[in-house]
């Protein structure tokens, strides 16, 4: 017993020094240094954490304006305003006015950079165009109550230092493609559209009226006028452009 005990003791071992020496002959795997999507989406969320509302966008920009300049006006808004150019629109050349659209903003952002890329230029007349990406919750849930809430302060804030206030109304939407769970997008833009109208008269305001010439009979943009449903083509600004200009030229 003995003997064998100590035969199969011997086997076991042996078996085991092949199994160990298998192992340390297989492949280590690769160490690939690529950056996960999580860390990706951390880094962006970090990003923007220290500059929520996008200050730094235009802050170079803002400081290289000469400090006043007859006729200007600050077009302020998201992507509608910021992409003017770049999807067709032709931004009225000539004119002194000055393009401060950022892309995918809220009002909440809005209102917060609202005195360094408005008020610190000190223009004639802001046109304020914003409302699309509250309702589609880019910076989270907002209510009507919400938005309106911003629109007045920025209201409020042009007014206190001499701006007139040229209000827009929000341009037309039935389906957001980034979205799509957005409900009924076209009703909730048609109530604001209608706040902003309201508020405009009781305060006095231009009311800049933009959707009932772009929208279609699904509330959303008319065909032809829009690259994805949400923001115009060259097509769709051509339309926007001279309803801006008269009512800048309103008095």
């Amino acid at each position: 017993m003995r003997k064998m005990a100590c035969v199969v003791m011997a086997g076991m071992m042996a078996a085991g020094v092949q199994v160990r020496a298998q192992q340390s002959a297989a492949p280590v795997p690769a160490v690939v240094p690529a950056v996960s999507e999580q860390s990706q989406e951390i880094a962006r969320m970090k990003a923007q954490l220290e500059d929520w509302a996008q200050l730094g966008r235009y802050r170079a920009a803002d400081l290289a304006l000469p400090g006043t300049q007859e006729g200007r006006v600050v077009f302020y808004g998201d992507s509608i305003t910021d992409g003017w150019v770049e999807n067709g629109g032709k931004f009225f050349p000539g004119k002194p006015y000055v393009n401060r659209g950022i892309s995918g903003q809220t009002t909440p952002q809005m209102l917060v950079r609202f005195r360094q890329d408005v008020v610190d230029l000190h223009p004639e007349a802001v046109v304020i165009l914003a409302g699309t990406n509250d309702i589609a919750g880019n910076t989270g849930p907002s209510t009507l109550a919400m938005i309106e809430d911003n629109f007045r302060s920025m209201t409020e804030i042009a007014k206190a230092n001499g701006i007139r206030v040229i209000l827009s109304s929000v341009t037309p939407v039935a389906k957001y493609p980034w979205r799509p769970e957005v409900a009924n997008p076209a009703g909730k833009i048609q109530d604001l559209n209608a706040w902003i109208k309201s508020y405009c008269s009781q305060e006095k305001l231009t009311y800049l009226d933009y959707w009932t010439a772009m929208a279609g009979p699904d509330g959303g943009m008319k065909p032809g006028i829009s690259l994805d449903g949400v923001h115009p083509n060259a097509a769709g600004y051509a339309m926007m452009e001279p309803l801006a200009e008269a009512a800048i030229a309103e008095k």
